[in-house]
């Protein structure tokens, strides 16, 4: 049986913590940035964790 291949789409998008949680950027930070508030935007610049009912999805696309 061959090895299973990450997938890059989300090699690109998540990253393990130390107690191997998995962090996640938010959404609708890339552009239209002009009708969203200052706070708005500044709220969406910090980084998340994954929600727990996703996780496993995540980790299978991750293959760990």
């Amino acid at each position: 049986m061959p090895k299973m291949k990450t997938k890059s789409s989300a090699k690109k998008r998540f990253k393990l913590t130390g107690t191997g949680k998995i962090k996640r950027k938010h959404a609708f930070k890339s552009h239209i940035l002009t009708k969203k508030t200052t706070k708005q935007k500044r709220n969406l610049t910090h980084s998340t964790l994954v929600d727990k009912s996703n996780e496993a999805r995540v980790r299978k696309m991750l293959c760990i």
